[in-house]
């Protein structure tokens, strides 16, 4: 048993090293501002559509991050593509998504990770039939999506001066079965798990839904961060970490499908903050869509200054 589980660790380790390895490189400075969020699981608009409860809220919190010069990064699982053959029809139902996400890509300012359930966008001629234009019903034509967009499975921010790198990934590196295995996962999702979810038994194989999955790919992703001294920004799991300077250089954004709200990282100032968007109550009892801050602004500096002191 010990030996199968340290078999798996360092395949973990390898196909993190191996995203690492591949990742696209993206400067920044303390002048630079990102949104960092994942996991948002944009479906079809039936019944198993997890996104659906939060899609005014993820509107309204990407309206904000638009409007205050932020780049938009997406770390993964942005649609689901093991419940869903079709992207079009997920298009069409989140439209008022894909046109915000549409204006951020023309002006440079989105990026896009692959996770294990949208794991075939990494295929080129996928994104280029599939993502690179879309019908709006409001002028009744074709608009640019995201032509020529290539969608990677890791990035480096990596500082001007410095050099000092956070590297992002989805997070499902860290587990065997919605990595290596994907395609008997997704046969599991499509047709086992999703028809008896819609009857409210939950997928015991889901990172999300499982707490000892959970911990099992936390754990793994941790202890790669601490052997390469590597700050992590990963999703997957949809469990927001927020590690204080010292504790294992893995930060977790959560997800955009948590029942009443969304977490997101921001990068501001040269600081990171975990934030969440839900719906909230004015004193006179109306309701609007605001952001609360779940963790206290940290320097960056502080983390880079543990792995300088760490470093090999």
């Amino acid at each position: 048993m010990e030996q199968t589980e340290g078999c798996e660790v360092m395949s973990a380790s390898k196909r993190l090293s191996k995203a690492l390895a591949s990742s696209k490189v993206i400067p920044f400075d303390e002048s630079s501002r990102f949104v960092i969020m994942s996991d948002c699981h944009r479906g079809d608009g039936s019944w198993g559509d997890n996104f659906s409860n939060n899609q005014n809220l993820f509107f309204a919190a990407l309206s904000y991050y638009y409007e205050s010069g932020y780049t938009y990064i997406e770390l993964g699982d942005g649609d689901e593509l093991w419940e869903n053959r079709n992207i079009q029809d997920i298009i069409h139902t989140h439209s008022d998504a894909y046109w915000l996400m549409s204006l951020l890509y023309k002006e440079g300012r989105l990026h896009m990770l692959f996770g294990n359930h949208d794991i075939i966008k990494k295929d080129p001629k996928y994104t280029k039939t599939k993502c690179s234009a879309f019908y709006c019903d409001s002028i009744h034509s074709m608009l640019p999506l995201f032509p020529g967009i290539k969608i990677t499975e890791g990035i480096i921010l990596k500082h001007w001066t410095s050099n000092d790198m956070l590297f992002l990934v989805h997070g499902h590196q860290g587990d065997f079965l919605n990595s290596t295995l994907w395609k008997l996962a997704r046969f599991l999702v499509r047709y086992v798990w999703r028809p008896l979810e819609l009857m409210g038994i939950r997928d015991p194989t889901s990172a999300a839904k499982n707490n000892r999955i959970k911990g099992n790919i936390e754990k793994k992703i941790m202890e790669w961060a601490e052997q390469e001294n590597q700050l992590v920004i990963a999703g997957h799991t949809h469990r927001a970490v927020f590690p204080k300077p010292g504790e294992p250089l893995y930060f977790n954004d959560g997800s955009c499908v948590h029942p009443r709200c969304i977490t997101a990282l921001e990068i501001r100032n040269g600081m990171i903050t975990l934030v969440k968007w839900a719906l909230m109550t004015k004193p006179d009892r109306t309701l609007y869509v605001g952001r609360e801050i779940l963790e206290q602004p940290v320097s960056l500096e502080e983390y880079f200054k543990y792995m300088r002191k760490n470093k090999k």
